[in-house]
């Protein structure tokens, strides 16, 4: 899959779709983590993307990104673990290519 590049309008517009959806299905599930985990990654792909090569950031700002991706595998772990067996206690087929956890 290649980059996907959409400007900052685009970018609002899909924002403001999403949180829409979010405030239209709030009694369904963690609709919070939900919103904050998109939040999350389109921050994160923004600084990605407009940061240099090589640029050397604050001691302070690489800790709490290192502490951000150790929080974020700790949770994607637990919720692919329910995930996958739930799958097997349904009894249902897994494919285990699709599965991918940490580095």
């Amino acid at each position: 899959m290649g980059n996907i590049i959409i400007s900052e309008e685009q970018l609002a517009r899909v924002v403001g779709q999403l949180q829409n959806q979010v405030k239209e299905n709030h009694e369904e599930g963690s609709y919070m983590a939900k919103q904050q985990l998109f939040t999350i990654a389109t921050l994160a792909y923004k600084m990605w993307e407009s940061m240099p090569e090589g640029e050397q950031l604050e001691d302070w700002q690489e800790t709490k990104i290192a502490q951000a991706e150790q929080s974020i595998i700790g949770v994607v772990k637990s919720y692919m673990y329910d995930e996958v067996t739930d799958t097997i206690k349904k009894g249902d087929n897994m494919n285990y290519d699709d599965l991918v956890i940490g580095n």
